[in-house]
C-alpha cells in the first residue's frame, strides 16, 4: 500500500479533524502518501482529492468541524455514481481509504469495497454514540459536555422562576446524549428512544417534585422520544395541569460545534492511528474503535446492524436520583 485517502461524511462531529490529523501523520510515518478527499462521497465522486502533508494538519486538533468538509451524496447511492468514484480513486492510484463518519458512511464503505474491492477502514465520527463496536464515538464527549453547560445555564433561572423547563437534546434514534448530560445536569426526567416514557408518568414526577418542595425541574428529551420533541410532549404536560409555569429550549446544532474534548481528542487519534494500520496490516470494510480502553476492529456489517443499547444502570440512576 503506497497511497491512502481520508474523508469526512455525514455529520460533522467535534473531534474529526484530530482523527485527520492522526490519519495523515500516521500515513507519513510509515512512507505513505495521503491524500484528502473533500466533501466526503460527493467530493470522491467529482475528483476533489488533494495530496496532504505534515503541516496540512498543524493547529487543528483543537478546532471543531472538518477541514475536508462533508456533504451527503445521493449520487453516491448508484452504482453509477459508486463507479465514478472508484475510476477517480484509481486516477490518484489510490489503494486504500479511511472513512470517518456514522453508519450512513459505512453503509457507502460496506457497498463500495463490495463492489470495486477497495480497502476501507472507519472511524466512529458521529456525535450519536450509536455505533456497534466501540464504546464511544469521536464527538459524543463533546457534545454531552456542550448539552450539560446549558443545562446548568437553564437550571439556574428554572431555580430563580420555579420554572419547568423541557430541554430537547439530539439524538433521533440514541438517547445516549439525554441520559448522561441529564445525569450529568440533575435532570428529573430523561426521555429516550430506547425506554417508553408516557405523559402521565411525566406529570406524576413533576407533581411529586412540587410536594416535596422543589423550586425547579428540568427534563431531557431525546429528538427521537416516541412521544414527539420537547415542544410536543411540554404542550401535552400543560393540557394535562394546572399550575406548572413551562418552558421549552431545544439545543439543536450548537451540540455539534465547539472546541473537542480531550477525551474527543485521544479517542480521535486512537482510531486514526488505528485505521492507518488497520489498511497496512490488510484490514478491509471494518471499523476501528475502542472497547475497554482496547482498539479493536468491527466488521462495517456489525458496526451499522447490531444495537448499541443503553444501559440499564444508567436509566437506574435518573430514577434514584431525581427523588
Amino acid at each position: 500500500m503506497k497511497r491512502v485517502a481520508v474523508f469526512t461524511s455525514g455529520g460533522d462531529a467535534p473531534g474529526m479533524n484530530a482523527c485527520i490529523r492522526a490519519v495523515v501523520r500516521t500515513a507519513i510515518y510509515n512512507n505513505i502518501e495521503v491524500y484528502g478527499i473533500m466533501r466526503g462521497y460527493e467530493g470522491m465522486i467529482k475528483g476533489r482529492i488533494h495530496r496532504m502533508e505534515s503541516k496540512s494538519v498543524s493547529n487543528i486538533i483543537q478546532q471543531g468541524g472538518t477541514i475536508l468538509k462533508s456533504a451527503r451524496s445521493a449520487e453516491f447511492r448508484t452504482y453509477e455514481g459508486r463507479k465514478q468514484a472508484y475510476q477517480q480513486l484509481k486516477h490518484f492510484d489510490i489503494d486504500g481509504l479511511v472513512a470517518v463518519g456514522g453508519d450512513g458512511t459505512f453503509t457507502g464503505a460496506k457497498v463500495f469495497h463490495e463492489e470495486f474491492g477497495m480497502p476501507t477502514v472507519g472511524c466512529p465520527g458521529t456525535i450519536d454514540n450509536d455505533i456497534y463496536g466501540t464504546d464511544y464515538t469521536i464527538g459524543y464527549d463533546t457534545a454531552v459536555n456542550t448539552a450539560l453547560e446549558a443545562i446548568d445555564k437553564i437550571r439556574d433561572t428554572a431555580d430563580s422562576h420555579n420554572r419547568v423547563f423541557f430541554v430537547e437534546v439530539m439524538g433521533r434514534d440514541s438517547g445516549y446524549i439525554a441520559i448522561q448530560s441529564g445525569i450529568g445536569g440533575g435532570a428529573e426526567i430523561v426521555m429516550v428512544p430506547e425506554t417508553e416514557t408516557t405523559i402521565a408518568q411525566v406529570i406524576e414526577t413533576l407533581q411529586k417534585g412540587r410536594l416535596n418542595h422543589k423550586s425547579s425541574s428540568i427534563v431531557i428529551v431525546a429528538e427521537g422520544d416516541e412521544e414527539g420533541n420537547a415542544t410536543d410532549i411540554a404542550a401535552k404536560v400543560m393540557d394535562a395541569t394546572e399550575g406548572l409555569d413551562i418552558k421549552v429550549t431545544t439545543l439543536g446544532h450548537i451540540q455539534r460545534g465547539g472546541s473537542p474534548t480531550a477525551q474527543d481528542r485521544i479517542l480521535a487519534s486512537r482510531t486514526g492511528i488505528g485505521a492507518v494500520e488497520g489498511l497496512l496490516a490488510g484490514k478491509s470494510s471494518v471499523m476501528a474503535g475502542v472497547k475497554n480502553n482496547k482498539l479493536v476492529y468491527t466488521p462495517f456489517e456489525d458496526a451499522i446492524d447490531k444495537n448499541k443499547p443503553i444501559e440499564d444502570e444508567l436509566i437506574k440512576l435518573v430514577d434514584v436520583l431525581s427523588i
